[in-house]
């Protein structure tokens, strides 16, 4: 089902830009005591998991977007607020996210399952009578809901929400390529690229690497790093086998799914229709928000983070 968001954004904040760069850039980071826990995988590989101490309640998986960490504000946002329910939360590091690169050339990508659902299962099994949900954010939401369809009705979530996902890599890679929205692939690419760069200088690649400095779109990225990097023939295989919306109607756990309109990152044609969701999952749209935005005000006028409410709003429906 798809539905009006009651999101409304601080009256200082309307535009998709604004909304976007405060809640990225200009926002305070919120304070957070983590601990971190390092789980080996079958691969010889390791990922981290960052962990909110105490809380003895349900227990929230979050995905974190492209280039995204422990760092990013609308993580330690919503771990704050998970933390004052008295609940669990964990931040999934993807590969080579968690401030140390990961030992293995391969990272992370936007249909990369494998290392969450060997994470979902692991917590399962060593918290088989705790409620578990995840939250995932852009990239990380892709996976998230590209996991739900693949496990169909087999998921041991109970609750899920999704946050500015691109559901059509494609049609996020030519809409983040035009106007201003090409700044913000410039400053994720430059970060990729890096990343990248670092990598290689310790580990021998499979394939011979690009020009990583030619490398100035998502698609030349993806089609030239991405795609070889992860054994698809092209970007568009890698976008096609990649993307969120065609596995929507297989979902079977409840889940929420947040965008808004105005999203610099995609245009509106990636979002599912009507008739692409199943009963288990209700979209909401909002004409304004940006990207992993959603700066709302308070009765006086000071920035309010409306995620951070809608969210475990969601989940204690269902939790």
């Amino acid at each position: 089902m798809r539905s009006e968001s009651e999101f409304k954004p601080a009256f200082y904040l309307r535009g998709a830009h604004l909304q976007t760069i405060f809640a990225s850039a200009l926002r305070p980071s919120p304070a957070l005591d983590t601990v971190n826990e390092r789980v080996e995988l079958p691969d010889g590989d390791f990922l981290d998991l960052t962990w909110l101490p105490g809380g003895n309640g349900p227990l929230v998986i979050l995905l974190h977007g492209l280039t995204g960490s422990i760092d990013s504000k609308y993580v330690r946002g919503l771990m704050r607020q998970l933390q004052t329910l008295g609940w669990r939360a964990c931040l999934l590091n993807f590969r080579g996210a968690s401030g140390e690169p990961n030992r293995l050339a391969r990272g992370y990508h936007s249909g990369e399952t494998g290392d969450f659902d060997y994470v979902v299962k692991l917590l399962h099994q060593r918290y088989p009578q705790v409620p578990l949900a995840a939250v995932g954010y852009s990239l990380g939401g892709n996976v998230l809901l590209k996991w739900l369809g693949e496990q169909s009705g087999d998921s041991v979530l109970r609750a899920a929400v999704a946050v500015s996902v691109p559901y059509d890599l494609a049609g996020c890679t030519r809409a983040i390529n035009r106007g201003l929205s090409r700044a913000y692939q410039a400053h994720l690419l430059k970060a990729m690229r890096r990343a990248a760069e670092e990598k290689f200088s310790r580990i021998e690649p499979s394939f011979a690497l690009p020009d990583m400095a030619a490398l100035t779109d998502f698609y030349a990225f993806d089609d030239a790093f991405t795609a070889p990097l992860f054994g698809f023939a092209d970007a568009r295989e890698y976008y096609r086998l990649s993307s969120s919306r065609q596995f929507l109607p297989a979902i079977k756990t409840p889940s929420l799914l947040l965008h808004a309109l105005d999203d610099p990152f995609m245009s509106p044609a990636v979002l599912p229709e009507e008739s692409e969701l199943p009963p288990a999952v209700r979209m909401e749209l909002s004409r304004h928000g940006g990207h992993v935005g959603f700066v709302a005000a308070d009765a006086l006028g000071a920035p309010s983070y409306w995620l951070e409410q809608r969210i475990p709003q969601f989940l204690q429906t269902l939790l």
